[in-house]
């Protein structure tokens, strides 16, 4: 067990460490090769900050370890909507919290389109296992399109909403979004470090990832038999956790740079993404996978949508004061975040 520890501790530790290089230059590549407004670039993006998620639900599906990779994805969901909880009150400075300073109405409509895909997931969970054709589900092929489709209506609300100053409040961010992404850039420029440089950079990094991935799925799949833990548990807390490392602390560069929308739209972008590999899960596998969710997915899926909304709320109000260094929403999200783990416990352990 304490082989198994130290092997777990270590390709999280590869995962963040990889992961932050990771995010580093994409943000370099993505603006040498005008990737950011594509909608081909969106996707690449969004799989290259998801490859620990990527990696550990492939692992999963091959070896029929199905509930150690749906606890993953939507326990991934929950606790990465609590990252934002983190850069609350450990990256934001001054009086006003996170939802105040990244208030705008993209935001919120990103919101939706989390809420939207998770919306499929329950209907998908109540469809029969039988349908299915060519390894593909009706619920499965409906979250990408909903993403791809999503992904179009936020690439043109970026650019402009007919609503007053394009759905930006008056005192909000400072600095437009994404500039901290162009600074990544400009660093790199003033490093000496090319293009052919970060893209070899990026390709390790990925290779590292993906293979940290695949120890930490299975290394964490031999703790939680050991510990007499369920998969879905342990995806869904500690595996998920885990793989969010890199989030959080590219969410806190961030931040503490001002880009406070960026951050937020780090986190909502990657749990839209994260029901997509419900596709891949099936395809891998063989099975619907969906239909085979358990009380416990149905639960967190529940959970992940109360905090996103929780999150959406306070883009919308802004709420102004801080308490414990957070905003009240971030607050009330770490609440039912809590109670909400104290609940998938009591219904993981009911007979």
């Amino acid at each position: 067990m304490w082989a198994l520890l130290v092997i777990f501790a270590a390709a999280a530790g590869a995962i963040w460490v990889a992961g932050i290089s990771l995010s580093n230059q994409t943000d370099v590549l993505s603006t040498r090769l005008h990737l950011g407004s594509a909608l081909g670039g969106l996707i690449l993006l969004a799989i290259a900050t998801n490859l620990p998620e990527i990696a550990i639900v492939a692992s999963a599906s091959l070896s029929g370890n199905l509930g150690v990779a749906v606890g993953n994805i939507l326990g991934g969901i929950a606790i990465q909507t609590v990252v934002l909880v983190a850069l609350d009150a450990f990256g934001v400075r001054g009086p006003r919290p996170l939802t105040y300073r990244a208030a705008s109405l993209v935001l919120v409509l990103e919101a939706a389109l989390v809420v939207a895909v998770l919306a499929i997931v329950i209907a998908g969970t109540q469809l029969p296992g039988t349908l299915i054709a060519w390894r593909v589900t009706p619920a499965a092929l409906l979250i990408l399109v909903v993403w791809v489709g999503g992904l179009l209506l936020l690439r043109r609300a970026g650019q402009s909403l007919p609503w007053h100053e394009s759905g930006q409040p008056p005192d909000g961010q400072d600095k437009p979004r994404g500039h901290s992404t162009a600074s990544n850039e400009r660093e790199a420029t003033s490093r000496g470090i090319s293009t052919a440089k970060s893209a070899l950079v990026f390709g390790l990094a990925a290779v590292v990832t993906l293979v940290a991935g695949v120890v930490l799925e299975r290394s964490g799949d031999a703790i939680a038999d050991g510990i007499g833990l369920s998969g879905v548990l342990f995806g869904a807390t500690i595996l998920a956790a885990a793989t969010s490392l890199p989030e959080l602390s590219t969410g806190l560069a961030s931040v503490r740079n001002g880009d406070y929308q960026l951050a937020v739209s780090d986190i909502f972008g990657g749990n839209a993404f994260l029901p997509v590999l419900f596709l891949m899960a099936t395809l891998l596998s063989g099975d619907a996978v969906l239909p085979q969710a358990q009380r416990t997915d149905i639960y967190l899926t529940a959970l992940a949508i109360v905090l996103t909304l929780g999150y959406a709320t306070g883009l919308l109000f802004r709420p102004q004061r801080r308490i414990a260094r957070m905003g009240i929403d971030s607050l009330a999200v770490l609440v039912i975040y809590v109670v909400g783990v104290v609940g998938l416990f009591a219904i993981a352990h009911a007979r």
